[in-house]
């Protein structure tokens, strides 16, 4: 055989053996604006306040490296642009979904994986039409273009979808436009909860029961009757694509409410989301453990937010995260609380408040409240609740908070040691975690468009 000849034979034999080693199972966890800050917070907290001995699942995976975000527009990515590079290996600007810069359509990993015989599960926190799970169906130059996106997900052939809702089904006239429709003339069944337990169905989509919040399952720490949550949503996940594609799939996992909480600049309810996201991939590890040899787990981050930091100015060298532990209540929760309370009219005394944040937070039973700041907190009360003077609220991307809950959850981070610099996304670099086949290719600081190269060099198909 002439050396050219062979040279090309031993290519292509190695790449056959790539194609033939390649994981059968790939699961893709994306905590959203989970930035080491929130890691390590949910470490501490997982260890004091919990007495959890053990360190958290992710931080338990073999390979652990980092990932720049900036998208093609700006330093500070948001979630479309961060989306799109984590899906697809390209760059693109601010409020783009699954395209270039130059509105060229750009292909998802989750699509080349579906076309070559792998099931395709999408799980999220938030809505399944938002920017991180958008970015592995959907093509539009406006993450906001709802009714386009549902659409494109029902095209998508997709087996399971599961989140809040979509909010496609109703344009901004509060009029239907057909996008029900489509999911049914496309074998999709949309299923509000988690009843019947069974599938019936090739092509599920699963939403929440709570039709008038379609951004967001709720938070863990709210305790919602009924709410759908993460974890179970990633074991229904699985189960469905045992059934239906039982040979290889892949599975994208989106902890969204970490960021929702991180824009919120709620320390509590933050580290609570990514306990419960770190349950999800608990999950997958456990599947992980049954198929060692034909499943890879990579964990990452589409970027942080809210600069969250362990230890303040407050605390100095000491984060007692254990006063967190009595919070039951979500800074947003407790706004709609306050809200209530104003637009009802009722009368509402200091006691009756100070009787709730002790209930619900800890206030002066467990966190240690100061005289200065118990006057501050009875000053703004007074003002709020008792004149009914207006202040105006703390706006950020997902809420407008009472100002008076915004004092409350400032003076409750500042006594836990929980610092943020920002209610908005910072440029920092995320953890990339990884376990598996091939999973020490995933060492080294990357760029967030080399994860999903990784992953496809990894499966036998490179993307070009």
């Amino acid at each position: 055989m002439k050396l050219r000849h062979l040279f090309t034979a031993i290519l292509l034999g190695a790449a056959t053996a790539s194609w033939a080693d390649a994981p059968k199972y790939i699961f893709y966890l994306i905590g959203d604006g989970m930035g080491m800050g929130h890691i390590t917070n949910a470490q501490v907290y997982n260890r004091i306040a919990l007495g959890n001995d053990a360190p958290l699942q992710m931080m338990q995976m073999p390979v652990a490296s980092f990932a720049t975000t900036h998208s093609a527009s700006s330093d500070v990515t948001d979630s479309a642009a961060a989306g799109t590079a984590l899906a697809t290996g390209t760059k693109t600007r601010n409020g783009m979904l699954g395209m270039a810069p130059d509105t060229t359509a750009v292909t998802s990993i989750a699509r080349t994986l579906f076309d070559n015989g792998y099931g395709v599960g999408l799980v999220t926190s938030v809505a399944v039409d938002d920017a991180t799970p958008g970015a592995f169906y959907a093509h539009v130059p406006n993450r906001g273009e709802y009714r386009t996106i549902g659409q494109q997900l029902a095209e998508s052939g997709y087996q399971f979808v599961a989140g809040a809702g979509l909010r496609g089904i109703k344009d901004k006239d509060g009029k239907d436009p057909g996008l029900l429709r489509i999911f049914e003339e496309n074998g999709v069944r949309l299923q509000y909860g988690m009843e019947p337990a069974e599938t019936l169905s090739d092509r599920m989509v699963v939403l929440s029961k709570d039709t008038e919040r379609p951004w967001s399952i709720g938070y863990t720490i709210d305790s919602i009757s009924g709410a759908l949550t993460l974890p179970a949503l990633t074991e229904a996940c699985i189960r469905h694509l045992e059934r239906v594609s039982p040979e290889r799939f892949f599975v994208m996992i989106e902890g969204g409410n970490i960021d929702h909480a991180g824009h919120a600049n709620d320390g509590g309810t933050a580290i609570i989301e990514t306990l419960n996201f770190d349950k999800a991939i608990k999950t997958v590890y456990d599947f992980y453990l049954r198929h060692p040899q034909e499943t890879l787990i990579v964990v990452t981050a589409d970027h942080e937010t809210g600069g969250m930091s362990v230890g303040n100015n407050t605390t100095g060298y000491s984060a007692p995260l254990t006063l967190l532990k009595p919070q039951k209540v979500s800074k947003e929760a407790f706004s709609d609380y306050c809200k209530g309370i104003l637009l009802s009219r009722m009368a509402y005394r200091w006691e009756d408040m100070k009787e709730y944040l002790e209930s619900n937070l800890g206030f002066w039973k467990n966190v240690a409240i100061s005289e200065t700041e118990t006057e501050k907190i009875k000053k703004m009360f007074d003002e709020i609740f008792e004149k009914r003077n207006t202040i105006s609220d703390e706006k950020t991307l997902y809420a407008d908070f009472n100002a008076f809950s915004s004092l409350i959850f400032k003076i409750l981070n500042d006594n836990a040691g929980v610092g943020w610099t920002s209610t908005k996304h910072t440029g920092t670099v995320v953890p990339v975690f990884a376990a598996g086949v091939d999973a020490y290719r995933f060492s080294g600081m990357r760029d967030n468009t080399d994860i999903p190269r990784t992953i496809m060099e990894i499966a036998g198909h490179p993307i070009d």
